[in-house]
């Protein structure tokens, strides 16, 4: 039976995709640190909002240990094909990350634009998100 290779630890660390993923992973960090003052949440029922927030405070360690994973291993092909577990983390953040961009760019409310930064530099990177939600999803048989 063929072995499943990740291809997505090539793009991360020899075509430079783990700035991307660092970039969404803090971003998604950033979102849930402020989740209290999105304005999805400003409608919800208080006790919908505590239990977001709780599952948020949860997330933002978990953050911290991929990015840690991601920046000890980038040195090594095979410390980084470890971090295929992480293909869903990786892929929520930059979807997180993609929305938030068209919020800001589709709303203009003061939250996103904030949370986004510069929407030209973020609107840059709608197609290097696209590239990467590609690349980690790539597994070749060997």
């Amino acid at each position: 039976m063929a072995e499943k290779v990740w291809m997505g630890a090539i793009y991360l660390k020899d075509e430079g995709g783990y700035k991307i993923i660092l970039k969404a992973l803090n971003h998604y960090k950033k979102r849930l640190k402020t989740l209290g003052k999105s304005p999805e949440l400003q409608d919800a029922a208080a006790m919908f909002a505590s239990v977001l927030h709780s599952q948020a405070v949860k997330v933002v360690p978990q953050i911290d240990t991929t990015i840690k994973k991601i920046e000890d291993s980038l040195s090594d092909i095979q410390m980084v094909s470890k971090l295929n577990e992480d293909v869903p983390f990786l892929a929520k953040s930059l979807s997180c990350y993609e929305a938030d961009i068209h919020k800001a760019e589709d709303t203009g409310h003061e939250y996103f634009v904030n949370l986004v930064g510069n929407i030209e530099e973020a609107k840059k990177d709608l197609k290097i998100i696209r590239i990467a939600q590609e690349k980690i999803n790539q597994y070749s048989e060997q």
